[in-house]
């Protein structure tokens, strides 16, 4: 038998070690706890004030989507949901901005067809365009109309490929910023119908369209908030949709694809982004309230008004979409041959 004195330190050497295991286990359960917060965590989301980032100016169609989407996220929340609006470097300064803050599920960004053209346009992003975001839920989808002047006596898009055809680079369209939904849905055209149309570019929607009632271009591809109210009072006519479907908006317009040019289809869109690495049970609380908020009247007003069809599609959608999106716009950028900035 081991004398006492031996025994004694034995023990104590014994408490030592389990107090110092005791301290080790403590910590790591208090890492794994701020790493995975409880569900009681979660449950608490959101406990203050959200924000949705629109890489845009103020009074634009992705502005008018998103304070639609947080007016209504708001009431489901029961939080207040804000628009901050980052517009800049076409659209790379808001959305770097969400890239870089913390994954809570307090700053949110609002995606667009920007997202999914600028790694084709730009040389190099200040952010990962996969990486760095995590898909919340794809919103809704958008598209252009076709529109000539109502003197012209192009009135539908075969009369448009027949003219082209007849007159090569007679014809112009007007367009505005490299790379947004209006120049590409142009430069498809262009492409699937074997045609080749003068692009001229303008700073905005406006004076494009005042050059088209002027006479000086003959067809733009622009958006239904910038052309509806013109059409609807005759001073523009519309003979297509670049949808793949009909819209219920216009539902006397043929799509550019049933018109002639067979598969053409080129879409706008929303989607909501937050960092990457926000956690998924937030992400889940967020893509269900979209859901929800889409369902309003409010939206379906707004989707008469700016020809948007809801969708309101989990991450997994949003994902799938934005990786077709990328790969579609990137083969009609580099035979357009349109060089990155």
């Amino acid at each position: 038998m081991l004398p006492y004195s031996r025994r004694k330190s034995g023990n104590m050497q014994s408490r030592n070690n389990a107090a110092k295991l005791s301290v080790l286990f403590a910590l790591a359960a208090c890492a794994l706890l701020f790493a995975y917060p409880t569900g009681a965590a979660f449950a608490a989301y959101p406990e203050r004030l959200v924000k949705i980032v629109v890489p845009f100016a103020p009074g634009g169609g992705t502005d008018v989507v998103a304070r639609t989407l947080a007016q209504e996220m708001s009431k489901d929340l029961g939080v207040s949901v804000i628009i901050e609006n980052k517009p800049g470097a076409g659209t790379i300064i808001g959305t770097q901005s969400v890239a870089t803050s913390a994954p809570d599920g307090y700053t949110l960004l609002m995606g667009t067809f920007a997202n999914a053209v600028n790694p084709s346009l730009q040389a190099k992003l200040p952010y990962d365009a996969h990486g760095d975001f995590a898909a919340v839920a794809l919103v809704a989808r958008s598209f252009n109309l076709v529109v000539v002047n109502p003197a012209s006596p192009i009135k539908s898009i075969a009369d448009l490929v027949a003219a082209a055809k007849a007159e090569p680079e007679k014809l112009s369209y007007g367009t505005y910023g490299t790379g947004t939904s209006a120049h590409l849905a142009g430069e498809l055209f262009k492409h699937m119908a074997k045609v080749n149309l003068t692009t001229v570019p303008y700073k905005g929607a406006a004076p494009a369209i005042t050059d088209l009632l002027g006479g000086q271009i003959q067809v733009m591809f622009t958006t239904v908030a910038s052309a509806a109210s013109l059409v609807e009072s005759g001073q523009l006519r519309a003979i297509a949709v670049t949808s793949a479907e009909r819209s219920p908006a216009f539902p006397q317009l043929p799509t550019v694809s049933e018109a002639g040019v067979l598969g053409y289809a080129a879409e706008a869109w929303y989607g909501v982004y937050a960092p990457a690495k926000t956690p998924p049970e937030i992400i889940d609380r967020l893509n269900k309230s979209a859901a929800k908020a889409v369902q309003s009247d409010a939206f379906k007003k707004l989707g008469v008004n700016e020809g948007l069809v809801m969708v309101a599609e989990p991450p997994e959608a949003l994902d799938k979409y934005f990786l077709r999106e990328e790969a579609r716009w990137r083969q009609v950028i580099k035979d357009a041959g349109i060089k990155p900035e």
